[in-house]
Order: structure tokens, then C-alpha cells, then sequence
């Protein structure tokens, strides 16, 4: 089952049971597909490839939403729980990225690998590191390689 036809599915059931903040979502996405595929030069196919890469980039968009919320405290606080519950809904549709703890091991393992000592070298480690196959948060890789190599 593509990830169309599941969300469709999952559209539905929400229109049944009244659920409007999954309905709302769901909406959401499918709009910001239907926007991506008649984008100036856009010439792919509509299929799982272009729904993981629009959930992808609108998840990371809504999480940066989220800490600006939360930020204004209790003026923010609804916006920022109804962006929450967006992010972990469209979250069962990516890949599971490797928790903070492996992606510190992969890390070490580049820098190992790379010889590397000198901050200078951060982009090639975290080059490597996003090429391994592996599925990272490219913000957390960046993170723990400036650690390691300004030790």
C-alpha cells in the first residue's frame, strides 16, 4: 500500500470518527504534494518518493514552527501542542532515524576512519557520515562532529 492510498485510508477513517486535527494534517500534506507536482520543472511521478520527501521537509518546517511557539510560553502553547501532534503523526510515515547515542558511534567511527583531529576537517566527516546509508539527523550529526574534532 503507497503512502497516498494509506493517508486516503487514514483520511477517511478521521472524516468517520470527527477527527479534525488528523483530518487537518492529512489535508495539509496533500495540498503541499499537490503544490510540489505542479512546481516549474517538476517532472517525477506522484508516488511514495515525493510524499517522503514533502512529509520530510514539512515535519522539519513545523518542528522549527514549534520551538518559536514554544518559545512565546503560554501565548504559543496551543499552537505549539497542535504542531506536536503533526509532527508525531506524519513521523509513522518516515523512515525511524538512528537515536543520538548510534549516530555519536557513526560519528566516531568517520572521524576514526578519516584521521580526523583538526575542526577543519568537519565537512568531510559529516559528509561521511550522510552518505554511510544510514538515516540521520543531519542537524545532530553536525552537532556531535563540531564536538568531537573542537575537543
Amino acid at each position: 500500500m503507497t503512502i497516498e492510498d494509506q493517508l486516503v485510508a487514514a483520511q477517511t477513517a478521521a472524516m468517520k470518527d470527527g477527527d479534525r486535527a488528523t483530518l487537518s494534517v492529512i489535508r495539509q500534506i496533500r495540498s503541499e504534494v499537490s503544490v510540489a507536482k505542479s512546481a516549474p520543472g517538476f517532472t517525477g511521478d506522484v508516488d511514495d518518493e515525493l510524499f517522503l520527501s514533502t512529509i520530510s521537509t514539512y515535519v522539519k518546517r513545523m518542528g522549527k514552527s514549534k520551538t518559536e511557539y514554544e518559545a512565546l510560553g503560554e501565548r504559543g502553547r496551543e499552537q505549539a501542542e497542535k504542531l506536536a501532534f503533526e509532527i508525531e503523526y506524519l513521523s509513522t510515515y518516515l523512515p525511524t532515524k538512528l537515536d543520538e547515542a548510534a549516530t555519536r558511534a557513526l560519528v566516531a567511527q568517520a572521524i576514526q576512519d578519516l584521521g580526523a583531529t583538526d575542526p577543519k576537517m568537519t565537512g568531510q566527516v559529516i559528509g561521511r557520515v550522510m552518505k554511510s546509508g544510514e538515516e540521520v539527523d543531519g542537524g545532530l550529526v553536525a552537532r556531535l562532529v563540531k564536538e568531537e574534532l573542537n575537543k
